[in-house]
């Protein structure tokens, strides 16, 4: 089977859907994704089998125990191996000939402008306490022209929302400016991801643990903002609709059914 007639095959059943003529251009499409954890490992997964041809993806972290709960890519067998090997990895297997750069190094200062060269649109999968590095990437993707998109799996809830060239810049929505401290920072982002706050009407925050860079996560919130997110990536490739950008967001909670 040729990688053409492997391809065909392999997104036949998104036809109707999408048209054979969209799926072409999600085939030459190169979507970025900044982190391989939680969000960001199955965001890639999702949009391999979606039909996107082409990755930039990042992460300098292992996989551990702790992230079997709600990551594509922790399994037993890849305890301490990189995440973006591993999901690169996962990505061929899926789709062999998918193209994927991996930056192995996390995205800084150091590689943001190779990491955005040729990238339709850039998935945030950022962790909550990597802000610096968080506010690069939307500084750097307004310059270049290129949208950025964001889940965030809050309880069993998810967000989802956008950030556009010309429309709302991140550190306006956040409040964001120089002065706050980086627990300052953090918080204006959290209450910023959903600002009405519903998750905590059945969360407990104690348990919360930001010395340890680590709060209370699930899996099935990972999968609700993956369906989100990756339908607003479609949407962006394809230019079937404006956007839904900032201050504009969508929050659903199915355990609490709003």
């Amino acid at each position: 089977m040729t990688p053409d007639e492997y391809y065909r095959d392999a997104t036949k059943r998104n036809i109707g859907i999408v048209s054979r003529a969209e799926q072409d251009v999600l085939r030459g499409a190169r979507v970025g994704i900044v982190g391989m954890g939680g969000a960001g490992g199955i965001y890639l997964t999702t949009l391999v089998r979606m039909g996107i041809g082409r990755f930039h993806i990042s992460d300098f972290d292992t996989f551990s125990v702790v992230n079997i709960n709600r990551q594509a890519g922790a399994m037993s067998s890849t305890i301490g191996r990189p995440k973006a090997e591993v999901m690169a990895e996962i990505t061929r297997d899926i789709h062999p000939g998918v193209e994927v750069v991996s930056f192995d190094r996390g995205v800084g200062e150091h590689n943001i402008d190779d990491f955005l060269r040729g990238v339709d649109v850039v998935l945030d999968g950022i962790d909550v306490y990597a802000q610096p590095a968080r506010l690069l990437l939307y500084r750097r993707a307004r310059e270049a022209g290129i949208p950025v998109l964001f889940g965030a799996p809050l309880g069993l809830s998810g967000t989802v929302g956008a950030f556009v060239p010309g429309g709302m810049r991140y550190e306006d929505y956040f409040d964001l400016h120089e002065g706050l401290s980086p627990f300052e920072t953090m918080i204006r982002f959290i209450v910023g991801l959903a600002p009405q706050g519903r998750h905590w009407s059945y969360m407990r925050p104690e348990d919360v643990q930001p010395d340890e860079h680590a709060g209370s996560s699930s899996a099935a919130a990972i999968s609700l903002i993956t369906g989100m997110v990756c339908t607003e990536t479609l949407v962006a490739l394809l230019k079937r609709r404006p956007l839904r950008a900032a201050p504009e967001f969508t929050q659903y909670d199915p355990y609490l059914g709003i």
